[in-house]
């Protein structure tokens, strides 16, 4: 049985009087649902809003799209209206855009990670109706991974990328309306910014203990799982080991070609990392890096969520895959997510204090209390800003 409204059933329950007259555009992609599974723009197209244009995110409004591929803007084929990609030539809506509107829609499902592109082009979006004199408005939904654990640094601005445009620890925290309405106040965006909240959510929770249904808000997050170990996962991305891309369990499975899987496993479990086991495997992408090449690596096995630390987790795999393949292992070198001079590693760490650290041979868990401050400091930042308790 559901418990949580989320922020687009809770909406559905008024009379959507913001936009009675109005020309609405919408922001969403495929898990844009309610506790149903009808999507945004079915549901609004149903109660006869006028929808004069549709965006979509990274991957494209249906999600098709891998990774850090770029996506054509084009023609919704049902409504027969604009479809502007927001990954691809712009990643904020442009001036034409906006000509044919008067209000802008998010309904987006984070996975409450800063690398995770969604929350970007929010707020890109939302400077963006700011500039225009439209009104924005964001359909709330659960950060999946729960609202209270924080992890990682806050990212040194001169870091900044569209895999992190402000200054957020890595594990935020925060849902996407709350991410809104932090932005919009503290860095003086300035939109006319309107937020439905969900009822019955709280920040304990996981997911799974909302009672909605899951669906896969990009291709490589088929589970909550995947969200789960992605905050430290998806730093494998600047390195040239694969993150299980191209598997059934990406971010979970690590590994590559040269890796000994058992000698891996056996020093990782050494260390007692909280909440987590790691199983040697071997797996065979079907694309992306080392396709179709046999990989030793391991799996990550969370046995405990509430004490799991992916990022600290994921670093101390890459720390020992670095020690013990030091002519093998390598970081990945630029351009990445538009980027075309920095280290994808220092982007994605949003700084170059932790591959310093780790090329030194400093222990990655030497380097926690730094980021511990760090999410201290960022919680006592946002609290004006929640909108749960």
């Amino acid at each position: 049985m559901t418990k949580v409204k989320t922020g687009l059933d809770v909406w559905l329950e008024g009379t959507l009087k913001q936009l009675t007259g109005a020309r609405v555009g919408i922001l969403s992609h495929q898990a844009s649902v309610d506790s149903r599974l009808r999507h945004v723009i079915s549901l609004l197209h149903a109660r006869e809003i006028h929808i004069t244009a549709l965006f979509g995110p990274e991957h494209g409004l249906w999600g098709t799209a891998q990774d850090q591929i770029p996506v054509l803007s084009g023609k919704d084929s049902i409504l027969n209206i604009p479809v502007y990609s927001l990954y691809g030539e712009h990643r904020a809506p442009s001036p034409e855009s906006f000509a044919n509107l008067d209000v802008l829609v998010c309904d987006l499902q984070d996975v409450g990670s800063r690398y995770y592109t969604f929350v970007w082009t929010m707020a890109l979006a939302m400077q963006g109706c700011a500039k225009h004199g439209k009104k924005f408005i964001v359909l709330d939904r659960p950060n999946p991974i729960n609202g209270k654990t924080l992890e990682g640094p806050l990212l040194d601005l001169n870091y900044a990328s569209f895999v992190g445009l402000y200054p957020v620890p890595i594990r935020h925290a925060l849902t996407i309306g709350e991410m809104a309405h932090w932005l919009n106040a503290r860095f003086d965006i300035g939109a006319d910014l309107e937020i439905v909240p969900m009822k019955g959510w709280k920040r304990r929770m996981y997911f799974e203990e909302t009672g909605l249904p899951w669906v896969l808000p990009s291709p490589n997050m088929p589970t909550v799982d995947t969200a789960a170990v992605y905050p430290g996962g998806c730093l494998i991305e600047g390195t040239n080991l694969s993150e299980g891309r191209g598997t059934t369990r990406p971010f979970e499975m690590i590994g590559a070609p040269f890796i000994n899987p058992d000698q891996l496993a056996g020093l990782l479990n050494h260390e007692k990392l909280p909440g987590v086991v790691f199983r040697a495997c071997r797996f065979e992408p079907t694309f992306h890096k080392f396709k179709e090449e046999s990989c030793g690596g391991v799996q990550i096995h969370v046995k405990d969520r509430h004490s799991f630390q992916p990022f600290l987790t994921t670093l101390a795999l890459i720390q020992r895959v670095h020690d013990l393949y030091n002519t093998r292992f390598a970081w990945r070198p630029p351009p990445y997510e538009y980027e075309t001079e920095k280290l994808p590693f220092d982007i994605l760490c949003g700084t170059d204090a932790i591959r310093k650290a780790i090329e030194a041979g400093r222990p990655v868990t030497s380097l926690r209390k730094s980021w511990q401050t760090d999410s201290a400091l960022f919680a006592r930042e946002c609290k004006p800003f929640l909108l749960y308790n």
